[in-house]
């Protein structure tokens, strides 16, 4: 076996390459890119096994994309969110496994049967609440009640503010609720173009 400066000296392509099924892929969505959140900030769970997802809640970060993932990384700050999504361009990081129970809610009972997706930016700023976001968001969230069962309506689809004793206002006045779930229920399938207009 190789060890230290001669295991350096080898070049990467004589290397094995790892078994094709060694690991699964970290995440739920195909076009997210895995950025985890602390173990300290979610509950290991089976999902549906354990708790059945019933809803998609909708959250604005009230601070920025980067700002966000350091939140959902330190232990300290005991929250974190299964998705969130840029502003700029629609980038969508996976935090937490859908599988498990992120801390998003602010209420116990709607964490452990709901999917939570951040969105970077603030409730009063509509600007960052651009095509791009929408659409990546409309996408993933057609994709997770594809997943789940779940109605593609505003009684499942909810803002964070819907959670019962939440004190949220997100995501606020501006976002466009009316827009948002034409777009989630104009996507065909996972990862698919919106249909166009009859």
């Amino acid at each position: 076996m190789l060890k230290g400066a001669a295991l350096a000296a080898v070049p990467y392509a004589l290397l094995p390459d790892p078994p094709a099924d060694a690991l699964p892929p970290p995440v739920d969505h195909p076009s997210a890119e895995w950025v985890a959140a602390s173990t300290a900030n979610h509950t290991p769970a089976d999902r549906p096994t354990t708790h059945p997802i019933d809803f998609v809640v909708i959250h604005v970060t009230q601070t920025s994309y980067r700002t966000a993932l350091s939140v959902f990384q330190n232990p300290k700050k005991k929250v974190s969110a299964h998705y969130l999504v840029r502003s700029v361009n629609g980038n969508i990081a996976q935090c937490v496994r859908e599988r498990d129970i992120a801390w998003h809610a602010g209420n116990w009972d709607y964490n452990t049967r709901s999917v939570g997706i951040e969105h970077e930016g603030w409730v009063d700023q509509p600007g960052y609440f651009t095509d791009a976001l929408y659409m990546a968001s409309a996408r993933l969230t057609s994709a997770i009640c594809a997943r789940y069962d779940i109605p593609k309506d505003r009684a499942h689809i909810i803002g964070h503010y819907e959670v019962p004793e939440s004190d949220h206002t997100d995501p606020g006045l501006h976002w466009d609720w009316t827009r948002y779930m034409r777009l989630v229920n104009s996507v065909r399938h996972e990862g698919a173009s919106p249909r166009p207009p009859a």
